[in-house]
């Protein structure tokens, strides 16, 4: 097996092989699809290595039952010295079981790829846009964003281990009216930096204290000039002085989760420079918007003020929308979907594929979000995948009682609050331990227990204890060595096939665009881990550092070094930091 070859893919092309070979006999139709065949461990490990459903998905295409294809796929598939026995199971499912000196040269195959082990030319250099977070530049990164944000940058981090060009992208939402909200905040908290007596908060500004160092700041840069000067002249100047400083928290908010994004697209550039009216000409000369009525609002009388008026109206319907959308208002100003619809449009000309990530409350969206990019596929004459990705809100525990915030209130909990708290990689785990469309409590005790039932410690521990195991053996005279890997026994053979299907898993979660897979993943084999060292704790001759038996420490001192490989492979695509001791 080379470096570059793991089992899956290499059983896979044997596999391809076979079905190669008949086809050229006639037993297979030349123009089978093999689109759905599958090499995997089987669900119950008792039944063998390898678990093969090409005899069920290509029984059909080849007129016969798929025991009789079966049959003559293990003929092909027997013959190979990597395989010791294979049978056929239930309805035409094969099962292999394989040498176990396959297994041992896994364990070399991650010795040689090291930290490129499970990375995957899969995306075959694919660009990727993937926009995540976008919050509002009005406050601080807090807990409402927080989710979304580690979802999003381990989703960037996959693709690119499985061989995507990744573009990871922030929308700055900065041209709607509560960019003016904070700019008058801001002008606030600069007359109190002056020594103004600002008194209570008026109402509908932000009141929160991170905008004090704004206020200090602009005061130290500007002087008082802008002090008394009428709203109509400092607006635009405290508007964008007030975004830059916010995106700047932002950056370092984001930057203690380990998160850097690559571009940042302002949607008030994007007006300034007439990309919506770019976008409006070309979705009309591709008969895509047209000017037209909207009804009335449905399943209620409409408001006595309701008039028809004629709006520039995207074609959504076409593309599985409940009604057509306007892209302007009726004082000719862009609606916030026309907008979007132009910055979806820029994101397509420099990307094969966009993911968008975003809040649950953004569900009502999706739909005319990608009927637009669904046009924009039609129009340019390239398929343009698009999907969103929609992230539950999480609930904050303390003490088993739910922690309130209010944004408007400056009462939030921030991610640097969090950071401190619990650490970077506490928070990034636990954001991945379900699925982003469930659910989620936070709870700033458990996340912190030493216990199994937190997975980012058990993870960690399991890379800790190897760290310290391998410390250990040389402090004792053992040094790793595969020289002598055929004193493994079975149980360390079962860690092996779980370490082994580390790239596979890569692939399928970066297939799925679900990276909460690769944290599950981790936890399983942390698990297999720690059940094989409490072995030790009854067993002496099951521990890892056995005296008396110098050439098996070695082996599974080798064998712990390779585990060790793959926690930290995984751990580093989840942007979690593999810990020496805890």
């Amino acid at each position: 097996m080379s470096d570059s070859q793991t089992l899956y893919k290499l059983f896979a092309a044997k596999l391809d092989a076979a079905l190669d070979a008949l086809e050229s006999e006639g037993t297979l139709p030349a123009d089978c699809s093999r689109r759905n065949v599958t090499v995997e461990p089987p669900r119950d490990p008792s039944h063998g290595d390898l678990a093969i459903n090409a005899a069920m998905v290509l029984a059909k295409q080849a007129k016969t039952n798929p025991r009789t294809l079966a049959e003559v796929i293990i003929a092909q598939l027997a013959a190979d010295e990597m395989v010791t026995s294979a049978e056929i199971a239930g309805p035409g499912f094969i099962n292999l079981r394989l040498d176990p000196a396959v297994w041992l040269a896994e364990l070399g195959a991650i010795a040689g790829q090291g930290d490129d082990y499970g990375r995957s030319d899969m995306g075959q250099g694919q660009r990727v846009n993937v926009e995540y977070v976008s919050a509002n530049p009005t406050g601080p990164m807090h807990m409402g964003h927080c989710r979304g944000a580690v979802v999003g940058d381990a989703l960037a981090a996959l693709l690119e281990f499985a061989g995507h060009d990744v573009t990871r992208e922030y929308y700055i939402n900065d041209a709607g009216g509560q960019v003016d909200v904070l700019a008058r905040s801001a002008h606030l908290r600069y007359r109190e930096a002056l020594g103004d007596d600002i008194g209570e908060i008026p109402e509908g500004l932000y009141p929160g204290d991170y905008l004090i160092p704004v206020g200090e700041y602009l005061a130290s840069e500007l002087g008082d000039r802008f002090k008394e000067l009428p709203e109509e002249e400092w607006l635009p100047i405290f508007r964008a002085e007030a975004v830059e400083q916010m995106m700047n928290l932002i950056k370092a908010d984001l930057a203690l989760l380990g998160i850097h994004h690559d571009l940042f697209s302002s949607e008030a550039a994007l007006h300034a420079a007439g990309k919506p009216d770019e976008a409006e000409a070309w979705l009309r000369a591709h008969d895509l918007v047209y000017d037209g009525v909207l009804e009335a609002p449905k399943g209620k009388a409409p408001p006595e003020d309701w008039e028809p008026i004629e709006l520039p109206l995207f074609r959504a319907t076409k593309f599985g929308d409940d009604q057509d959308r306007p892209i302007k208002k009726s004082n000719g100003s862009w609606t916030y979907f026309g907008a979007d619809l132009a910055y979806h449009m820029q994101k397509a000309a420099e990307a094969d594929e966009l993911i968008d990530i975003w809040g649950a409350d953004h569900a009502g969206t999706v739909k005319r979000i990608k009927a637009a990019v669904a046009a924009l596929s039609e129009g340019q004459g390239k398929p343009i995948p698009f999907d969103v990705k929609l992230v539950q809100m999480v609930q904050l525990m303390r003490a088993g009682e739910p922690v309130k915030m209010s944004k408007r209130s400056g009462n939030f909990i921030t991610i640097a609050d969090m950071v401190e708290e619990v650490g970077k990689d506490v928070v990034r785990f636990t954001m991945l331990t379900r699925k982003p469309e469930a659910q989620m409590e936070f709870d700033f005790a458990k996340v912190v227990e030493a216990s199994k039932d937190n997975p980012v410690f058990y993870v960690q521990y399991a890379h800790a204890r190897i760290s310290s195991t391998l410390r250990k053996g040389a402090a004792e005279g053992f040094a790793p060595s595969d020289v002598e890997l055929g004193l493994l026994g079975d149980e360390e053979l079962g860690l092996i096939k779980q370490a082994a299907q580390f790239p596979r898993e890569i692939e399928a979660a970066a297939k799925a665009r679900e990276p909460h897979r690769i944290a599950f993943y981790l936890y399983e084999l942390a698990g297999a881990f720690h059940a094989y060292w409490n072995l030790g704790n009854d067993q002496p001759e099951k521990r890892f550092i056995v005296a008396d038996n110098p050439a098996l420490t070695r082996a599974r001192l080798f064998l712990a070094a390779k585990l060790g490989q793959v926690i930290r492979n995984g751990l580093r695509v989840l942007g979690v930091e593999a810990v020496e001791e805890m």
